[in-house]
């Protein structure tokens, strides 16, 4: 018996439980992103126009991934609703370019992953969500296409017409040090930008030009007394000439070497950038002595300059239309140097544990964490609580769903799958005899709805083989779903105990 003529009879078009990550999932991402939901899902979305942040512990299939694409679909809707006061949504979910990063500044035995990630700090992740925001708001401005930038929506040319000189220095200063874009070299790609916010920067060449004055008019001096005087003259002017020389240079060199020390000082302390000292420093000599002066900049190994540009880029971003900032922190558990190990993703994640980090004003941080985190919290000692506050941050401990939730979520994906004018449920796949109290008991005993999926479709392929195409039974029996149900559960247990592949 063919499973397709299992489904087409129930009038259902494809099997709904044929997929497994809610990321490459066409069911979800079409059909249930909109109309599916976790109980908890009020909570962790809270008020787009306060953004706050979220804390949620799951297990491995619980839904966590499916919830981050639901926010960032749902917040996609928010800002084509309200484009006057639209939130910046930054998806900082990939953590290897970041760590692999980091990773390549260490030398030596503090290149393997435990120490690695034991000097990863709160200023990392900062300047790692930064590099994501302000790399996407260049490739916005500069209209360089992106599928991940649905959820922001456009930037106008009105809207940078309200950029004045000082935000769009900060703009241009903060993609000096974050816009972390491979399409174009650095360079040219910031002078795209400058020349796009209309940032005039002629008087910064001012001491560029004095030298360039002073070389010419001594080439010309130079010539006229040698043609004026004998040559034993003219080698007694040359030093004069020298320190004439050196002294209109003198301006421009000064800078050429702050800057030099600052674009070091900045890839010294920003370990997850991929800039070189060169063109950073050629970058900051468009930058007149006064636009850089008194700045903060991420040459510090400390948080503090770091909120300071945090700050400045909500203040660009405010311009922009934008009022405030979603972070939405997952999959924090697949980064190969972590490797799904639970004390690694402690390391990782544990800096960001910070009160002021994840209350700060205008910005909300969604982190989607694996449950086995939960055991490291349990262990922590007072200060780690007064210095994350997980009781303000809407915290919740365990992503579970009831067994009623998951036989709505199944349903839900049967109706999606649905065949035009035909409304099946997952009651009509089965006999009578089982009753509704044991359906629901048993979907309970699967936990999450990865584990769902999976069973659903393993009882269906068993109850396809058991039959031929001449004599078909087009409804599951009450043996069949026992008998399926005990090995899916056996190989859940194992894969709980790292015994199975799940």
């Amino acid at each position: 018996m063919k499973i397709h003529q299992f489904l087409e009879h129930h009038g259902i078009a494809r099997n709904p439980f044929a997929e497994e990550d809610a990321q490459t999932d066409p069911v979800f991402k079409d059909h249930c992103i909109l109309s599916t939901y976790h109980p908890t899902w009020d909570k962790v979305y809270g008020d787009p126009a306060e953004p706050a942040t979220s804390i949620v512990f799951g297990q491995k299939g619980s839904g966590k991934t499916a919830m981050r694409l639901q926010l960032a679909r749902h917040l996609e809707q928010y800002n084509q609703q309200r484009p006057e006061a639209r939130v910046y949504v930054i998806h900082y979910d990939d953590f290897n370019p970041f760590l692999d990063r980091f990773r390549d500044r260490l030398h030596g035995r503090h290149r393997r992953a435990d120490r690695v990630l034991t000097q990863w700090k709160l200023w990392d992740h900062m300047d790692a969500i930064l590099s994501l925001g302000v790399t996407a708001l260049v490739d916005r401005i500069l209209e360089v296409r992106r599928p991940s930038q649905a959820a922001n929506g456009q930037v106008s040319h009105e809207a940078l017409a309200n950029l004045d000189r000082h935000q769009a220095r900060d703009l241009l200063l903060l993609a000096a040090c974050y816009d972390q874009s491979m399409d174009e070299p650095f360079g040219q790609r910031w002078h795209r930008l400058r020349r796009k916010l209309h940032f005039s920067n002629w008087l910064a060449h001012w001491d560029l030009a004095l030298g360039c004055a002073v070389t010419l008019l001594l080439l010309i001096a130079g010539i006229w007394v040698g043609v004026a005087s004998d040559p034993a003259w003219v080698l007694r002017l040359w030093y004069v000439f020298a320190l004439v020389l050196l002294a209109g240079w003198a301006p421009w060199l000064w800078r050429l070497a702050k800057n030099f020390w600052r674009a070091r000082g900045i890839l010294g302390r920003m370990r997850v950038g991929i800039h070189a000292t060169g063109p950073l420093c050629r970058v900051l000599m468009q930058f007149r002595g006064g636009d850089l002066s008194s700045q903060p900049l991420p040459n510090k190994d400390s948080t503090d300059d770091r909120y300071e540009l945090l700050m400045k880029f909500q203040g660009v971003l405010e311009a922009l239309g934008f009022a405030g900032i979603i972070v939405l922190v997952d999959r924090v558990d697949e980064p190969h140097l972590i490797n799904g190990s639970a004390e690694l993703m402690k390391a990782l994640v544990w800096p960001m544990l910070d009160n002021k980090f994840l209350k700060h004003p205008g910005m909300g941080v969604k982190l989607m964490l694996p449950i086995e985190l939960t055991r490291f919290v349990e262990r922590e000692e007072r200060d780690f609580y007064q210095r994350a506050r997980l009781d303000k941050q809407n915290m919740i401990a365990s992503f579970q769903w009831s067994g009623e939730a998951l036989y709505d979520v199944a349903n839900a994906r049967i109706r999606a799958c649905a065949l035009p004018q035909s409304a099946p449920t997952l009651r009509d796949l089965l006999v009578p005899e089982l009753t509704d109290q044991r359906l629901i008991e048993s979907l309970r005993s699967l936990r999450v709805p990865r584990h769902l999926f999976k069973f659903l479709y393993r009882l269906i392929v068993d109850h396809c083989a058991a039959y031929t195409d001449d004599v078909p039974q087009w409804r599951v029996s009450t043996e069949r779903w026992e008998a399926t149900l005990a090995l899916y559960l056996r190989d859940q247990d194992s894969f709980d105990r790292g015994l199975g592949a799940g």
